[in-house]
């Protein structure tokens, strides 16, 4: 199987292909894969909680956008960290307590598919998505930065300041003032966040030490927040097609069958939006805040903001698409755990 990791010389000039889009796309809530194995009570739990909000949601941006406006919703499985679980029994309950709640998910994506994605009509192709994206991180090193600390792309660690003094040569010794974290761009006090994106590991392979990544959530939403704005393209087409599912086929016995994006419902509205809203439980909020520090900090290509700022112009009702990615997600979250 060849893998891709998707960078091309800067003189290449590639048409870029445009993404369909909604006006909005609703995350209908998200699951630890322990909690979609435990039985369905917790998950028809959160469904009744959205369902009333799917519908808000759904009113407002009828409102704002016409009757023509185009809405899709959508759930992203954890089977990257928990891939050892049975698609057909997970998937079974999951849809299950969604069809009882009245909630309809119009797209089920794999967490794993925003680590590698396959490509071309076969899938046998699969592009390093992860890796494009880390490839993009541009970190904002701190005045006065002695080079100590490894670089972002080195160590895994992005922050949104200046870090600590705490840790500097020779503290002991001269006494040196300790000076607190600071964030870049504060009002009148901080408000710090330090990211670990990865962590590398050492396994023996056929015998032989090799270096894998291993990805971290807030990373891998990161991605997938990208994948909704269809902010991604390879060799300048989208890295994901959402395959349409058919019941009378099943599902397989391994997630990493399944396309990274799977279509449920065949009447959906385009997967990709100009704006995102995730209705997530409470304990998300840590995970949200680091998506949002590694999206300021990820150069998007400007060919494609370009393009979805200009299709926003041209919309029956036309919407100001602004440049900051971080400015077109929304979140609400859910009292509970």
């Amino acid at each position: 199987m060849d893998y891709v990791a998707g960078y091309s010389e800067a003189t290449e000039r590639t048409r870029i292909a445009q993404v369909p889009l909604s006006h909005l796309s609703i995350e209908v809530g998200h699951f630890y894969m322990n909690d979609l194995s435990n039985g369905e009570e917790r998950i028809r739990a959160q469904f009744r909680k959205i369902a009333p909000l799917i519908t808000a949601f759904t009113a407002a941006a009828k409102a704002e956008f016409g009757p023509r406006v185009r809405v899709s919703t959508c759930f992203l499985i954890d089977d990257y960290f928990r891939h050892d679980t049975d698609p057909s029994e997970i998937l079974g309950q999951l849809l299950g307590a969604a069809a009882h709640c009245g909630v309809t998910i119009d797209y089920l994506a794999r967490e794993a598919g925003c680590w590698e994605t396959p490509s071309g009509s076969t899938g046998e192709r699969r592009i390093q998505l992860a890796e494009m994206v880390a490839a993009r991180i541009v970190a904002e090193p701190p005045e006065g930065s002695t080079g100590r600390r490894p670089p972002t792309a080195e160590s895994g660690w992005l922050c949104n300041g200046r870090r600590a003094s705490d840790d500097e040569p020779g503290q002991a010794m001269h006494r040196l003032p300790y000076e607190p974290p600071e964030e870049f761009g504060r009002r009148e006090h901080s408000i710090f966040l330090d990211v670990q994106m990865w962590t590398k590991q050492t396994k023996k392979v056929n015998g032989r030490a090799e270096v894998h990544t291993k990805w971290s959530c807030p990373f891998l939403a990161s991605i997938w927040q990208l994948l909704r704005l269809g902010m991604l393209r390879y060799d300048g087409e989208p890295v994901v097609d959402p395959q349409l599912w058919r019941p009378e086929d099943g599902w397989p016995q391994h997630w990493w069958e399944m396309p990274a994006v799977v279509k449920l419902n065949p009447q959906a509205k385009p997967f990709a939006a100009y704006r995102s809203l995730s209705l997530l439980p409470q304990r998300y909020l840590g995970i949200e805040h680091a998506v949002r520090v590694i999206l300021d900090h990820i150069d998007l290509e400007e060919e494609v903001v370009d393009q979805v700022i200009a299709r926003g112009t041209d919309e029956d009702v036309p919407i100001m698409v602004p440049r900051k990615v971080t400015e077109r997600i929304s979140h609400l979250l859910l009292d509970g755990s």
